[in-house]
């Protein structure tokens, strides 16, 4: 049986990403976000118009796109509910975010040079894509954007990919995943997430507590 209405929120998840970029003084930024798909050699990347992130990409045209892994969710965890502005937006700060400029030292990783754009890549994940910006697509009230970025360029950590080929083992690559503000890897809850009290979420993740996900 269906229920009518659905859902309130049609956010079902993605795998996360990591969107590196330079801010306008030139230090990086990194931004979790996860409502990506890409086609080709495409990616299309939906954010809201008052993230950091949107600011650079439109202003810089040029971002890094990095897959964490499953392992990975305390590090992007870290850097939940913050911006890169120096103005948090009224209902953001609702939410509980605030300012932060060092996202790396936050994070706990470590800066890698890219060869193609200027935002750096991040040394830990396992598949880093450079990109620029090919258009900008205005939506939802002009509250948001969805950016077409072309991948120039991809790095791919070498046990993912099956030898003599240019494929990735889908058996080795398991990515982090966001299911409506929580982190899961192969299907199962790995690490729950600030985000989702920041959301107002109404869920509670059964098969993980928050002290396992706190000593992982």
């Amino acid at each position: 049986m269906h229920t009518v209405p659905g859902i309130k929120v049609l956010y079902f998840g993605t795998p996360v990403v990591l969107i590196t970029t330079r801010n306008e003084d030139g230090t990086p930024n990194i931004a979790p976000m996860s409502s990506a798909w890409w086609l080709n050699g495409n990616a299309m990347l939906g954010l809201g118009n008052a993230s950091q992130t949107s600011a650079n990409i439109a202003r810089e045209g040029e971002c890094v796109l990095n897959l964490p892994s499953s392992d990975m969710a305390s590090y992007v965890d870290r850097i939940a509910l913050t911006t890169g502005r120096l103005e948090v937006a009224p209902y953001r700060a609702e939410q509980g975010y605030r300012t932060e400029r060092d996202k790396f030292g936050l994070a706990g990783l470590t800066e890698q040079e890219s060869e193609l754009v200027s935002p750096p890549r991040i040394l830990e994940c396992p598949i880093q894509m450079e990109g620029r910006l090919v258009k900008a697509h205005s939506f939802g009230e002009e509250r948001m954007t969805a950016f077409e970025v072309e991948v120039l360029r991809t790095h791919v950590e070498e046990k993912l990919v099956i030898p003599g080929t240019h494929y990735i083992d889908p058996e080795e690559w398991d990515p982090l995943i966001m299911k409506f503000c929580e982190f899961f890897g192969g299907g199962q809850p790995v690490h729950t997430s600030r985000l989702a009290g920041g959301w107002q979420m109404p869920h509670t993740l059964r098969k993980l507590s928050v002290a396992e996900s706190a000593a992982a």
